[in-house]
């Protein structure tokens, strides 16, 4: 039997590899990268976490607080925006994501354009008006229940309804 102890890396040295080959590469040190905003979130920390995203692909970002105080805006869901910054690798989790140094505004991206028009019109159609509004009955009369195909959904709803009082 082979010795595989003495061939295989740890999963922390990968991690290690790849971020310094991302760091070695000249054209992933510096790009400027034009996306919608989506998923952002302004933490307490001062640092912003979101992703950038296309019509076809998407990849998270992170800006620190050292830059984000810099910004004269604040990044919103749905902003198209020019986003300056460079490819790295997360060592802890393995993930790869833009260090983000600085972001431009470049108008209202064209996915949040899509959803703000499909709302308005679903409006208009009056989806939302209150009057369609029904009151939740305190004891429903008919339990809809929604699983996958596998079977343990199934089985895990069944038992827990013939069980009383069950905090399934």
């Amino acid at each position: 039997m082979m010795k595989y102890e003495n061939m295989a890396i740890t999963v922390s040295e990968l991690n290690s590899y790849i971020k310094e080959k991302l760091a070695d590469d000249e054209y992933l040190s510096s790009l400027l990268i034009k996306g919608e905003i989506s998923n952002f979130k302004h933490h307490y920390t001062g640092h912003m976490y979101f992703t950038l995203k296309d019509e076809k692909s998407l990849i998270k970002c992170v800006m620190f607080k050292t830059y984000a105080e810099k910004l004269d805006f604040t990044p919103r869901d749905g902003m198209k925006v020019f986003v300056l910054g460079s490819v790295s690798v997360f060592e802890r989790d393995g993930i790869y994501q833009i260090y983000v140094q600085a972001i431009q505004e470049d108008g209202v991206g064209i996915l949040y354009k899509k959803y703000e028009e499909l709302k308005q019109k679903l409006e208009e159609k009056g989806y939302f008006d209150i009057s369609h509004k029904q009151k939740i009955p305190q004891m429903p009369n008919i339990i809809g229940v929604l699983t996958s195909r596998n079977r343990f959904s199934n089985q895990r709803y069944y038992k827990c309804r013939h069980k009383k009082k069950s905090k399934c």
